[in-house]
């Protein structure tokens, strides 16, 4: 759904007139913030196989620190594949990578590992590999990558937008403090058991992810 069939869809439940922009007035820029809200929880409710993606970096020689351009701030990575090399590569904690480089002399080479170390200008994330690439390789970062909020009119929701909707109506209705019958509980309940069951929809693409493995 785009952001204004998302907006239209909040204010239809509310018995209120719908809008042929989100901008059109102040109420409707309301429920387009509360659907913003609402596609974050949802976002940040699993690891959606809509946002997964792959990011590719290209090392240089005696260079450690890359971007992963897209990124975002809070992406989590699910694999890290040095292409070149044939191998998946291994996080390491911050102390462990500077332990390394201070009580030896930085060795380049392949790149085993690698660690987050801060942000770029445009909040993408920022990561070190170790040992420093003595020349040019190819990392794969698969992560799932959540997007920023929606903006504009057309823009595409990218996760499932029943659980958006619903639990974008159930903030809208409690924050006016009228539902039309029903609580703002009985609302917030139908949107949790629609994100439930998207939840359980797409757990069937990872069913590896829901498997405990004893180590």
């Amino acid at each position: 759904m785009t952001y204004l069939e998302l907006v239209n869809g909040v204010l239809r439940r509310l018995r209120e007139a719908t809008v042929g922009s989100i901008a059109q007035n102040s109420y409707s820029v309301l429920i387009g913030d509360i659907v913003n809200d609402a596609k974050r929880i949802v976002e940040d409710a699993w690891d959606w196989s809509a946002l997964r993606s792959t990011i590719t970096v290209t090392t240089a020689a005696d260079t450690t620190n890359y971007t992963l351009t897209g990124s975002g701030s809070n992406i989590k990575l699910l694999e890290v594949v040095n292409d070149t090399s044939k191998w998946f590569m291994q996080y390491k904690d911050t102390y462990w990578m500077t332990n390394a480089s201070l009580n030896q002399e930085a060795p380049t080479g392949a790149p085993l590992y690698y660690t987050f170390n801060g942000l770029d200008s445009n909040d993408n994330s920022k990561v070190d590999l170790y040992p420093t690439p003595d020349g040019v390789y190819s990392i794969r970062f698969k992560g799932l990558v959540r997007p920023s909020d929606l903006v504009n009119d057309t823009d595409v929701l990218e996760v499932p937008s029943m659980p958006v909707l619903h639990l974008a109506f159930a903030m809208a209705a409690r924050e006016r403090g009228e539902t039309g019958g029903r609580s703002a509980g009985e609302l917030m309940g139908f949107a949790q058991s629609y994100l439930s069951d998207a939840i359980a929809l797409d757990a069937q693409k990872h069913p590896e992810e829901l498997t405990y493995m004893a180590v």
